[in-house]
């Protein structure tokens, strides 16, 4: 999402908030309406602003993340695209602080350094191709082409949740940002875009924003937004530090005082010696200082001073720096029903979408043979002892056939499906059908219902299943 700064139309005021382009919701608040306020355009900044806190439930300790989930709303000029462009959508973003010394490493970088991923980089976009380069995350990172280690990282696990939940690879993409599109404050930013009939649609924004948010806060509320580490050993530095005469300075600037004075210590240790050696040889210094008359001030030498001293610092004080995954919830999941419906070969009314067993609404069909009473125990026994173990399932009990019961299901996304015969009444074993294959396995209750768990857990595909439960061959027919 291309991120900009825009006015308070109120006021004129910077708003400070890095937003999409599209203008924030204006709303009255009051009863009698005379106060303005905008509906939020992302997540991210309450984040910012709660850092302080955040940090200390960290034990001040760094580096670490925070991640909110909640509505966003803009004024988009031209809905359009069913869920793609709209007004009012979910998102999820991370916040992954870091300290800028040191290359913003990841810990955990060398768990997903091999992750291969499709990347089209800004100069590739140059030359007016969009062909994409299979690359590992970190020979990207190695040859600069991703710019540190914690935005690599991020990227790989971006692709490996959309793995996860379903997503074609095939069809995802990482495009980096051109120069003129990214934030001015950015290090660099990439975005994770899935192909649709829409075409390729952006669906994650990963940014590293630099120090940008936490600076811009700290300058408008005065909270200082900033980690103290305390450090091993003490920092010695010789350095050139400014002494002032309070009392003679004050009653001479008056008004000008504090804007004088902050002026001063801003000043650059270059600026600080060639202003040292003017107060040694004539008694006196010129400062600029914007925002008082003729843009500079002349300090003599009994109420202002610069020395040469050793500063020993026991502590390191820095704004970190911000990795920021940026979710759109509701494209994902467009895309993620493109991407996993299909027809069956020969038959392109039998419709299936293939949503991987953790991500399914429903995880599990149980359709009885038949209506016959004998069924009725073990149907309310199963459906008791999967939702006991916390796995959603229905029961489709109607006349059609078996073939019909579940194709209709295959179309629902439901994954996984127990057939309750006249077998499991006289054994307790069970048939659990794979959505995809429609191929079978046959075993007892406490098997089946381990299988499944570990299938919707994720730790298990169906191809393990397979391996372990004994084939049971059977022909569906509608």
């Amino acid at each position: 999402m291309t991120k900009h700064n825009i006015k308070n139309p109120t006021t004129g005021g910077d708003l400070h908030l890095p937003i999409a382009i599209n203008l924030m919701f204006e709303t009255a608040i009051g009863p009698s309406a005379s106060s303005k306020g905008y509906l939020r355009p992302e997540t991210a900044q309450g984040q910012f602003l709660n850092f302080a806190k955040l940090l200390e439930f960290n034990q001040q300790s760094m580096p670490f993340a925070s991640a909110s989930i909640g509505k966003s709303f803009r004024n988009e000029i031209s809905p359009r695209s069913g869920l793609l462009r709209v007004r009012e959508f979910l998102m999820a973003e991370i916040e992954h602080f870091v300290d800028p010394e040191g290359g913003k490493k990841h810990p955990r970088f060398s768990e997903v350094e091999d992750v291969e991923l499709s990347l089209l980089d800004r100069h590739v976009q140059l030359s007016g191709s969009t062909q994409v380069t299979r690359m590992r995350i970190g020979k990207a990172v190695e040859s600069g082409l991703v710019d540190n280690e914690t935005l690599g990282y991020f990227l790989a696990r971006i692709q490996l949740f959309l793995s996860k939940i379903g997503a074609d690879l095939s069809k995802v993409r990482f495009r980096q940002h051109m120069a003129n599109e990214m934030a001015h404050y950015a290090a660099d930013c990439w975005d994770a875009e899935l192909l649709t009939s829409y075409g390729w649609i952006e669906c994650v924004g990963c940014a590293d924003r630099s120090a940008y948010d936490l600076t811009v806060h700290a300058k408008k509320t005065g909270a200082p937004l900033v980690v103290r580490e305390t450090l091993k050993e003490p920092k010695r530095t010789m350095e050139w530090q400014v002494n002032i005469d309070k009392k003679k300075f004050g009653p001479k600037f008056k008004k000008d005082g504090k804007t004088i004075e902050d002026a001063i210590n801003a000043l650059t240790q270059e600026v600080r010696e060639k202003l040292s050696l003017d107060l040694k040889e004539s008694g006196k210094a010129e400062v600029e200082v914007a925002g008082v008359p003729d843009g500079k001030v002349t300090l003599e030498k009994d109420i202002f001073n610069i020395e040469r001293r050793e500063r020993v610092d026991t502590t390191r004080e820095y704004t970190p720096n911000v990795i920021e995954p940026s979710f759109g919830i509701g494209r994902i999941l467009y895309s993620l029903v493109e991407h996993v419906f299909w027809t069956r070969e020969g038959d392109e009314a039998r419709g299936v979408l293939s949503f991987p067993p953790p991500v399914a609404p429903t995880k599990v069909l149980i359709v009885p043979l038949s209506g016959h009473p004998d069924f009725a125990p073990q149907l309310k026994k199963l459906g008791a002892r999967l939702r006991k173990m916390g796995i959603s399932n229905r029961v489709d009990d109607s006349s059609a056939s078996i073939g019909k019961r579940y194709s209709r299901n295959d179309e629902l996304g439901t994954p996984l499906g127990i057939t309750i015969d006249f077998q499991s009444v006289k054994d307790n074993t069970f048939t659990l059908r794979d959505r995809d294959t429609t191929k079978q396995v046959r075993d007892t209750e406490d098997k089946v219902c381990e299988a499944i768990q570990s299938l919707v857990n994720g730790t298990e595909q169906w191809e393990d299943v397979v391996k372990r439960l004994p084939k049971f061959e059977t022909q569906e027919t509608e």
